[in-house]
């Protein structure tokens, strides 16, 4: 799925070419935009010249260069792997692949063709930092890091806890998410490469929740990165500890409480806040937090884009959100599913479980919930076949989400009704407003109001000049709503359910419909 890099200074000729990317750089400048690149050096490719080394024999120039270590062997004479990690694609399987070739296993936390590179050796992440240089000077302007949290491991390999006795593998992400050394060479990695070109930079960072932690990263007077990507709105519904491609209820108030968590805490602590809610390894948005349904899903991914546009720090929409786009129907089976999570989860469940079709209707289900894949389908341009996506007579790699005649960007593009914008209407001109206004939804203060309301998510932006009250409605039901006094609303300027201002009482009680949010301005 594009993780596993055979040669970070080429591109894959099914995409083009590098002459393309310096075309996209030079036609980006021109539009004063700027292209980051996903840089993933946690693990390579097992088909790159470095592992293909390494592999190559016990005594390669490059063998440390990866994690080697030789078998464990159980009390019948059984081989084993050096230790109980689950693979994180795959979780029934070994976090540790064997190479017959050598008589070793090497550490493969992903899947076994996404080898970890050892970056206590200075030669790896010398590297490395040509890379980064190579795409900087080449016009990049900055780099998301694919787990970045994950390059330092607690060397001496030990055995997870068991949270699950039902599997043999453990999540093991306790020995390597941010490591014993993580600080020290993302310092290094911004002395020697980053500080000396102009550059944004976001980690990608799962499994850490420490908000110290996190400051250690993203405070700028440690020099480490911009931000990070919290993950914690994305786990909502994981069981706790366990893997994710699990399920659990959740309710309004753990949105709220994050939010408020973090947003206080970046503007408190001086950090930087990523807003996201949606990208290529979680389902869509508006089937995850709200409701999907032909009724309401344009009112749900309306209120999420209202919700992420009056937050503070740097959004990040990924493709398809600014269209509503939905995961696909659960009339899909298992075998439409293309990712390798996805198909090692319905491997393991079939396996566990073979004749228990109750079980196996769930696993199925949390597919339809939660898979990757969701996120993954093509692009809906239009209502031409594949959605616009590729020629008639080309079949996609995936097939594209059966509501693609109705929920497109041709459609949301040319809609015209005076009364009603579309998804992609109402998040541009969301963002324009933030432009407009960003010393207070982007660098202003936030206060939650109605702290404790279980449908409710209302809060306060303000700057020394100017004050707004976003108020959300994250709910499928109808709920009356007595206005705060401390709220100061002065008048309503938008909402999720019409184009114009919304006709509500900026005092006493007022009615929120299904998923309805507002916006309006305040006193200070």
């Amino acid at each position: 799925m594009g993780y596993d890099i055979s040669d970070y200074e080429d591109i894959d000729p099914l995409y083009g070419s590098l002459a393309d990317v310096d075309e996209l750089i030079a036609g980006l400048k021109k539009r004063d935009m700027k292209l980051m690149m996903d840089l993933v050096v946690n693990h390579t490719s097992d088909e790159h010249a470095w592992f293909l080394d390494s592999r190559s024999s016990k005594t390669s120039s490059k063998r440390d260069w990866y994690f080697w270590k030789p078998p464990k062997y159980d009390k019948d004479g059984n081989r084993q792997p050096p230790n109980n990690w689950a693979m994180i694609l795959g979780e029934a399987n070994s976090a540790w692949t064997w190479d017959e070739r050598t008589g070793e296993y090497y550490l493969s936390l992903f899947t076994a063709e996404q080898p970890d590179l050892n970056w206590e050796n200075e030669d790896v992440r010398e590297a490395v930092y040509d890379v980064l240089r190579f795409w900087l000077d080449r016009g990049a302007s900055g780099f998301r890091m694919d787990v970045i949290n994950m390059i330092s491991k607690v060397l001496t390999f030990p055995d997870a806890d068991i949270i699950d006795p039902d599997h043999k593998y453990q999540p093991g992400d306790k020995y390597y998410a941010n490591g014993p050394r993580l600080h020290e060479y993302l310092k290094e990695m911004n002395s020697q490469v980053l500080s000396k070109y102009d550059t944004m930079t976001v980690g990608e960072m799962p499994f850490v929740r420490d908000e110290e932690e996190i400051l250690k990263i993203v405070s700028e007077k440690e020099k480490e990165l911009n931000m990070i990507f919290i993950f914690e709105l994305v786990d909502i519904d994981n069981v706790p500890g366990s893997y994710r491609l699990t399920l659990r209820d959740w309710d309004a108030n753990e949105i709220k409480t994050m939010m408020n968590k973090w947003q206080r805490f970046m503007i408190d602590r001086d950090g930087w806040n990523s807003i996201f809610c949606e990208n290529h390894d979680n389902p869509r948005a508006v089937s995850r937090y709200c409701d999907d349904s032909d009724e309401y899903r344009e009112f749900g991914a309306k209120l999420l884009c209202l919700m992420q546009t009056t937050l503070s720090g740097t959004i990040y929409v990924y493709q398809g959100q600014e269209l509503g786009m939905r995961n696909v129907p659960p009339s899909w089976p298992a075998e439409e599913y293309k990712d390798i999570e996805s198909i090692n989860y319905w491997k393991k469940m079939n396996a566990m479980y073979p004749n228990d079709k109750e079980k196996l209707a769930f696993a199925h289900h949390v597919l339809q919930l939660k898979a990757r894949d969701h996120s993954r389908t093509p692009v809906q341009w239009s209502s031409a076949p594949h959605g616009g996506f590729c020629k008639p007579d080309v079949e996609p790699w995936m097939r594209v989400n059966d509501d693609y005649q109705e929920v497109n960007a041709h459609v949301q593009r040319t809609q015209s009704d005076p009364d009603k914008l579309s998804v992609l209407q109402f998040w541009k001109r969301g963002l324009a407003s933030r432009k407009e206004h960003k010393d207070v939804f982007v660098y202003g203060d936030f206060h939650l109001i109605d702290e404790h309301h279980p449908k409710i998510f209302a809060y306060k932006r303000t700057s020394e000049k100017e004050a707004f009250v976003v108020v959300l409605n994250f709910s499928k039901e109808e709920v009356k709503w007595t206005i705060p006094a401390d709220a100061k609303i002065q008048t309503w300027v938008a909402g999720n359910y019409t184009a114009g201002n919304p006709d509500k009482a900026v005092e006493g009680e007022i009615t929120l419909l299904p998923w309805e949010g507002l916006l309006g301005t305040a006193n200070l």
